[in-house]
């Protein structure tokens, strides 16, 4: 497609702040009537407001490394069959995978001068778009572009969130037939798309007397700890990455607060991480108590660190869609996402074809078991957050705790009872404990 170019002529240029915009072409007398003036500035102020600077998500037609066939012409199929492991070292799925990066570039450079905007993502593993940071008027411009399918303004996400292996039954039923507690979960490398990771945690320490030997399959990398210059990883934890470009581009990353690497700013994704693969027999203290032994649901998982969460402003769904499509690359087994949209969608569109979803579609393609926390709200409707029917969405809808709470009256009498997690608290017969609650 032909560059959009800047008209010519009679001194015009572009509105200051612009990131691309159209120039008006003025011709003014020498001397300018106040009215006159006021008509002018009118005149570009709508240009400057459209202006305005967000991150974008751009879909392109095309299939994606793990699901193209064939059909262009110098580069042969990638899709792996269903009984095959892709090799994303062939010279079949790089050299693809360069053709789209390198296309997404020289369409963004045949439409926009250089310098008017940043290209952040290259995503080619799972969907064939970018994330690009640029002005609601290139945005309106790429969406009539030849190739384009949708063009997203990028939206935020948010965090959703001692004895359960035995309320599972995994000690009696699940751990054995995989070799016992000390080896369940053995050669499984979950990645966990979340805050980062506390590596100094005992959940998360390698083992000296049973350590473990070389990750089959998995090639992620890990980062280099920007103030102690220590490695995340230590044989538990193999892979430890961050992607943070969209809430930089955004303005919403404050480095003074937030950590620019995998560490966890607020504890939800080390939660997370514990939880389904931390080490077995961790003894369980706060505030000189003991509160028994935690365990991982597969605690001789490895685990990979995808990090996207941060404390201030949760994550963008450009930093989650990139980091979903490096970890199929880097070849995890299981995805883990307790992240979700703040809102659900409004169109039918949005929900099923959205980058973030058709990313999941993809990674399910490649043989990744893919798990989804249902959202935060709930058991009210239209809570739900977790909208795709190709994946496992996981609500905590069943546990056997219960905890006591009081009810007070306005004459001073107490009624114990059980206490109630819901949004609006409504009082049943059936949590009451007191057998003479009709004579109060």
């Amino acid at each position: 497609p032909a560059r959009a170019e800047r008209p010519t002529g009679g001194g015009g240029r572009a509105a200051p702040g612009n990131a691309w915009a159209p120039s008006v072409a003025v011709h003014t007398p020498v001397k300018m009537k106040g009215l006159g003036l006021a008509c002018l500035l009118l005149a570009l102020v709508p240009q400057v407001v459209l202006g305005t600077h967000d991150v974008y998500i751009v879909t392109m037609v095309g299939d994606p490394v793990v699901s193209y066939t064939g059909g262009v012409e110098g580069f042969p199929a990638t899709a792996a069959d269903l009984d095959e492991e892709m090799d994303v070292t062939s010279e079949a799925v790089t050299s693809y995978s360069l053709h789209l990066r390198r296309h997404h570039e020289k369409l963004l450079d045949s439409l926009f001068v250089a310098g008017t905007y940043e290209k952040l993502y290259s995503y080619h593993h799972l969907i064939n778009g970018f994330a690009v940071h640029m002005s609601s008027l290139q945005a309106d411009f790429l969406r009539k572009a030849p190739g384009v399918k949708y063009v997203e303004r990028d939206t935020k996400i948010q965090k959703l969130t001692t004895h359960t292996p035995q309320f599972l039954g995994l000690t009696t039923a699940v751990w054995p037939t995989g070799g016992g507690f000390d080896r369940a979960g053995e050669d499984v490398v979950i990645g966990f798309v979340d805050s980062g990771i506390y590596p100094e945690h005992p959940s998360f320490s390698t083992h000296r007397t049973d350590p473990y030997g070389p990750v089959p399959r998995y090639k992620g990398k890990c980062e280099i700890d920007p103030v102690t210059q220590r490695s995340f990883c230590n044989g538990k934890i193999v892979g430890a990455q961050h992607f943070a470009k969209a809430a930089i581009a955004a303005g919403a990353f404050n480095p003074d607060v937030e950590f620019a690497s995998p560490l966890d700013g607020d504890g939800h994704g080390s939660h997370i991480a514990a939880i389904a693969a931390g080490n077995n027999g961790i003894p369980v203290r706060m505030h000189g108590y003991e509160f028994g032994k935690a365990s991982g649901m597969a605690p001789r998982a490895r685990i990979a660190v995808y990090k996207v969460l941060y404390r201030l402003f949760g994550g963008y769904v450009s930093d989650v869609v990139a980091a979903i499509d490096q970890a199929v690359q880097d070849g995890v087994d299981i995805l883990n996402l307790s992240v979700g949209p703040n809102s659900p969608p409004t169109a039918t569109r949005t929900t099923f074809l959205n980058p973030f979803d058709a990313a999941l579609l993809s990674a399910v393609k490649a043989g990744v078991f893919v798990a989804q926390a249902a959202g935060n709200g709930g058991p009210f409707p239209k809570t739900l957050v977790s909208f795709s029917p190709w994946i496992t969405t996981v609500a905590a809808g069943v546990d056997d705790r219960r905890y006591k709470n009081h009810l007070i009256l306005g004459n001073g009498k107490r009624i114990a009872g059980l206490g109630v997690s819901r949004k609006f608290i409504w009082i049943f017969g059936a949590y009451c404990i007191t057998r003479n609650i009709l004579h109060l």
